[in-house]
């Protein structure tokens, strides 16, 4: 891929280890506002909702403060775990205060960080809350590999938009036969890129998508074989 100079990154679920640092935060929160809770039970349930609802705010059919609150009471609702709007409020705010507070990504993430660097100019386009992914990339030790960073709030709209990822070249200065984006959702990451004439690569670690027929990894360090 002689011709690709710069590299976007998607940063929840793709280097940044969403899941995992949710747990983190949740258990945080439940041992010290509501103990009897499990977090790993809450989680389960959680995952599934909050993506539910992140496909709505994508397309704006969910707002930042109904995505905040809806995740949270659907999946309380769901437990059948009787808990007040104010606690639940209480929640959503420390949520998005600790998170932040864990470091943990993907396995292979600095190496291959640490491969591109010298090769090409790094990017963000993340449709993550901006007040939340700057802390998440300063506390975690991103930050410094990445030249651009293009969250939906600058942009004015999301992923799969084509505008997001306009919005993003144009910032990086580059033309988008030179550029490719990775990431881990096939709509918002994948067909958006690609919809707008940029190469892109899948990221399924989980090994969700076996019969997709787009470039896929399963591993970050997969992209040393590809870049």
């Amino acid at each position: 891929m002689k011709h690709i100079t710069d590299i976007f990154f998607d940063l929840d679920h793709t280097l940044w280890d969403f899941d995992a640092n949710s747990v983190l935060a949740f258990d945080k929160i439940f041992k010290e506002q509501h103990p009897t809770l499990d977090t790993h039970q809450f989680v389960e349930v959680y995952a599934p909702i909050n993506q539910a609802c992140w496909k709505l705010y994508q397309v704006d059919k969910m707002t930042h403060e109904e995505l905040r609150y809806q995740r949270l009471k659907q999946s309380f609702e769901a437990l059948q775990y009787d808990i007040t709007d104010e606690a639940i409020d209480k929640i959503a705010h420390d949520y998005i205060t600790f998170l932040p507070d864990n470091n943990l990504l993907f396995d292979g993430a600095f190496e291959v960080l640490d491969y591109l660097f010298p090769k090409y100019n790094l990017h963000i386009i993340t449709n993550g809350f901006a007040e939340v992914q700057y802390k998440k990339m300063a506390n975690s030790g991103l930050e410094s590999y990445f030249k651009t960073v293009t969250n939906s709030e600058m942009a004015g709209v999301k992923k799969p938009h084509r505008n997001i990822f306009e919005f993003a070249l144009s910032l990086a200065k580059v033309d988008k036969k030179n550029a490719i984006m990775i990431g881990d959702c096939i709509d918002a990451d994948v067909r958006g890129a690609i919809e707008f004439g940029m190469e892109a690569i899948l990221f399924d670690e989980k090994k969700l998508h076996a019969g997709a027929t787009f470039k896929t990894i399963h591993h970050l360090t997969e992209l040393k074989n590809i870049l």
